[in-house]
Formats: structure tokens, C-alpha cells, sequence
């Protein structure tokens, strides 16, 4: 039997819609080591999952020669799927179709599917592999960068957004990703600027390669920009899927729980001995995460950026927490700059999306400096403690050593309406540290002394035995307990499981004004 030619016109249009830019330009790009914006769909969604959207849409300029070059689809492949049987809206650009850059009827599909995923409470995910905006289309373009813009702006923390980085993102096509909740970059092939190597040279005369100016791992260790660096698109496409596995759909939902195969009552001695006996010797505080938490598994966020301070996702008796803690072993933990703005932001997303906070404390203070204090560490600084203080999913607390000055204020403490708060016996919760205390407090007595360092030595020795310990908050309710550190993991299950219909708001407003 004869298929009627409509249905053949059809299959036809559909399989032209496939080729892109056609053949030629598909091998262009597999030699460049990149995939294909269809290829990358068919990696990241479950199989057979995708539904296409949008599939014979084109272009409407004319001038340049455009209406003459017509591609259906227009450069970006556009629609929904799952991953792990969740839904899931995608938009994919095409770089074999001018470049993958925007135009008006290129942005309105990108709009569709956001559209979609706000009124149906699920994630989006955009993978970026674009020139930037359509010359030729002009002021329809930016138009539609605008359009996209506002949509991420009104999104945020209603559902969570991805933005993949495959490729080139110049220019105003930066924007999106930078207000999405994470970005993924790849090494080698990606990069993102708002002004490109030319540009940079003609203005400040400086010589920069397209790496050094926007590569992946100038994005990862300098700028704060990219959450995740990528060695392959493979393995950026595998980030993108453990990612959501530890996030809900949207802000009214709870994050997936997973039945878990490590026990909850596990004990672990190796964390009684984990903190040196010296104050200032360091310790690799990712090793006391790992202790803890369900298999040992830490998905850490934003590794390369800040690493004073650890952030990431994990899983307590299969539920979702995020983690947030200082790393002795880099500036002593103390927190700056850049370690407060990548806190406040990861301890803002779990409260968008309801993911219970767990903050592992060793903080000797705000590292000093004219670098830092010029810089703004007073207002860098207030973000964490405005985010902790603003957020309302539960938090627990627990201060392993140090926990001195504002610092120990800003992290989740109980007057910043943490939870619950323990502390490790080993923890000292004061002012200022011993040898800072005493300078201060018996100036005097030092500089008459007969010895004076001897003097230093023996009034240090007693201010520590009579400050450098959690019991003082203890008593002042300040710390719910002092623990064992072996018996974390079940103290912080149980804490977890009892606040996990935990109900508090913040009063009335539009929003607030967080010290940007």
C-alpha cells in the first residue's frame, strides 16, 4: 500500500529538520570534538524520551541575502523529555545553522519551552553552543536575548535551571546562563566573554587568547562564573544528570528521596582522632563530609572556586541536604571575598528549593588584609550572613574546632535561626583566639612582666583552658549538644528526620534587599 504523499511530505520535512546545517557542517563540528545539538539531546534525555517542538519553525528577515538561507528549526532544537523518568524542558542551539546565533523566531522557541516549564513546575536545561546575537536580524535579536533574560529572571528559584556551555558564548549570550542556577563549561572547545580577544585588544592593547580570556578553567578557578568544569561533552552531559538527581521539580516540591543502603546509626571513630591536637595544623574537612554522609558520595559544587569554603550535595539517610563548611587546609578556612559570595549563593539555592542546609564549622574569622577590607569583605561578607539569617528550610550546625568572632555568627549559628547545633568536644567558640585574646586583654601584665614570653606563654595556656571549649555555649543553650564526632552521622539523621515538616516564614514584602 502506497504512503499518502502528505504523510510522505512530512517525513521528508522531518528528516531535512535533522540535518541542520546539512552534512558538511554536522563533520565540521564532529571534527572540532563537538557533538551535535541533537546527539548532546539524545545523551542527556532517557531514551526515546524527547518530544520536539517547534521542529518547522524559520526565520522571518529578510535583507543579507536571509531569505534566500531558510533552515527548519532555525538553529535550535527545542522541547521536553526526562532524565531518570523526571520531565525536563530543553532547548539545544545548533551550532551548524549561522553559527547557532539568535535571531527573533530562534528566541521565541527558547521562550516557549520556559514558558512551559514555569506553568508546569519543572527544570530547564540549556545547552550553549552559539556565536551570539543574528547580525543580520539587528534589533530583533537583542530583543530576544531580552525576552529570555526576563523569563531566567522570573524562574529563578521557582524551578531549577541548567546552562550547559559546549561551545562559543559571547557577548549578551552570556547573560542567560549567568542567571541560571548553574553552569556547566566544557574544557577545551568552550568558552564565555562579553567582549572577545579583538575587542580587548583594540580597547586595553592586551594580547589574550580566547582560553585565557573566557576558557573553562579561568571560569572555574578565577571568575566564580562556572559551577562545573567538563573534561568532555560526556561527562558534562553526566554532571547535568547527577545534578538534578539531588534537586526537586520546583520550590513546592521536596527533592527525591532515595532508598538508602548505608546505615543511619553508622558510627565512625576515624572522625574522633580527625582534628589535629594543634590548633593551627590543618585537616582536609571533605574527608569529614565523606565520613558522614550516605556511601561516602559528595557531589561538590563550584570545587575550583574559593576552595576556603566547600559546597556541594550529598544524601543523609537518602534525603537531599546541601553542605556547606570551611577547608582547613586552605587559608586556614578563613572566610573572604569570594569563599562568602560562592556560600551565600549555594545556601540561597537550597532554600529556593527546599533542600535542608548542613554546615560543618571551623572558622578562625574573616581573613584581614587592606586587599580584603578595600575590596569589601564587610559587604561580601554580609551576603552569607544575610542568606543564612534569611533562609527557612532546616539547618544544622556542627562546629568541629574553631568557631571565632562574626564568623561564627555568619555560620548557620543558633542566633541566626539555625536549627540544630552541635559542637565537637574539640571545638572553641569565642571572641577571638587564644594568643588574640591575651594580647589584648593583659597588654599590660605582658609588658611588666620579668619574662614577658613566658607570661605570653602561661596567661595563653590558662585563657585556653578557660575559653577554648564549647561548653560556656553549651550552657548558654547556644549549642544543643556537645557530640562524640563518631556519632555525627546519626545524630544529624535524627536531627534531619525531626525537622523535616519544620515551618517558619519571614515576614511580608516584596523581596529583600541582600547587600549586592
Amino acid at each position: 500500500m502506497a504512503t499518502d504523499p502528505k504523510i510522505e511530505r512530512l517525513r521528508k520535512l522531518r528528516e531535512e529538520a535533522k540535518l541542520g546545517g546539512g552534512p558538511e557542517r554536522i563533520e565540521r563540528q564532529h571534527k572540532r570534538g563537538k557533538l551535535t545539538a541533537r546527539e548532546r539531546l539524545d545523551l542527556l534525555l532517557d531514551e526515546n524520551s524527547f518530544h520536539e517542538l517547534d521542529i518547522f519553525v524559520t526565520h522571518r528577515a529578510t535583507g543579507f541575502g536571509m531569505e534566500e538561507k531558510r533552515y527548519l528549526g532555525d538553529g535550535v532544537v527545542t522541547g521536553y523529555g526526562t532524565i531518570d523518568g523526571r520531565l525536563v524542558y530543553v532547548f539545544s542551539q545548533d551550532f551548524t545553522v549561522f553559527g547557532g546565533a539568535l535571531g527573533e523566531a530562534y528566541a521565541e522557541k527558547i521562550c516557549k519551552v520556559m514558558d512551559l516549564a514555569m506553568r508546569n513546575g519543572a527544570p530547564v536545561i540549556g545547552l550553549n553552543d552559539s556565536g551570539g546575537a543574528r547580525i543580520q536580524e539587528g534589533v530583533e535579536s537583542l530583543g530576544g536575548y531580552a525576552d529570555i533574560f526576563v523569563r531566567n529572571t522570573l524562574a529563578s528559584g521557582v524551578i531549577p535551571q541548567i546552562s550547559a556551555v559546549m561551545g562559543p558564548c559571547a557577548g549578551g549570550a552570556v547573560y542567560s546562563p549567568a542567571i541560571t542556577d548553574f553552569i556547566i563549561i566544557v574544557q577545551g572547545t568552550s568558552y564565555m566573554f562579553v567582549t572577545g580577544p579583538d575587542v580587548v585588544k583594540t580597547v586595553t592593547h592586551e594580547e589574550v587568547t580566547f582560553e585565557e580570556l573566557g576558557g573553562a578553567m579561568v571560569h572555574n578557578t578565577e571568575s566564580g562564573v562556572a559551577h562545573f568544569i567538563a573534561q568532555s561533552e560526556e561527562e558534562c552531559i553526566q554532571i547535568i544528570r547527577q545534578l538534578l538527581s539531588y534537586l526537586p521539580q520546583n520550590n513546592l516540591e521536596d527533592p527525591p528521596y532515595i532508598e538508602p543502603t548505608d546505615d543511619p546509626l553508622r558510627m565512625e571513630p576515624a572522625l574522633d582522632t580527625i582534628v589535629p591536637d594543634s590548633p593551627t595544623k590543618p585537616y582536609d574537612m571533605k574527608e569529614v563530609i565523606r565520613l558522614v554522609v550516605d556511601d561516602g558520595e559528595f557531589f561538590e559544587v563550584h570545587e575550583h572556586y574559593a576552595p576556603n569554603i566547600i559546597v556541594g550535595f550529598a544524601r543523609l539517610n537518602g534525603r537531599s541536604v546541601g553542605i556547606v563548611a570551611q577547608q582547613p587546609a586552605v587559608l586556614a578556612g578563613c572566610l573572604d571575598i569570594n569563599s562568602a559570595d560562592k556560600g551565600a549563593r549555594f545556601v540561597r539555592f537550597c532554600d529556593c528549593f527546599n533542600i535542608p542546609l548542613i554546615t560543618f564549622v571551623d572558622v578562625p574569622g574573616f581573613l584581614p588584609g587592606v586587599g580584603q577590607e578595600h575590596g569589601g569583605i564587610i559587604r561580601h561578607g554580609a551576603k552569607l550572613l544575610y542568606a543564612y539569617c534569611e533562609a527557612t528550610v532546616p539547618k544544622m550546625t556542627v562546629i568541629t574546632r574553631k568557631a571565632y568572632g562574626g564568623a561564627y555568627d555568619v555560620m548557620s549559628s543558633k542566633h541566626v535561626r539555625g536549627d540544630i547545633n552541635y559542637a565537637w568536644p574539640t571545638a572553641e567558640i569565642a571572641v577571638m583566639g587564644p594568643d588574640g585574646a591575651v594580647n589584648i586583654i593583659f597588654r599590660k601584665e605582658i609588658a611588666a612582666a620579668e619574662d614577658p614570653e613566658a607570661e605570653r606563654e602561661r596567661l595563653t595556656k590558662e585563657y585556653r583552658e578557660q575559653f577554648a571549649h564549647p561548653y560556656i555555649a553549651a550552657a548558654r543553650g547556644y549549642i544543643d549538644d556537645v557530640i562524640e564526632p563518631q556519632e555525627t552521622r546519626p545524630r544529624l539523621i535524627s536531627a534531619l528526620e525531626m525537622l523535616q515538616n519544620k515551618r517558619q516564614s519571614n515576614p511580608p514584602k516584596k523581596h529583600g534587599n541582600i547587600p549586592l
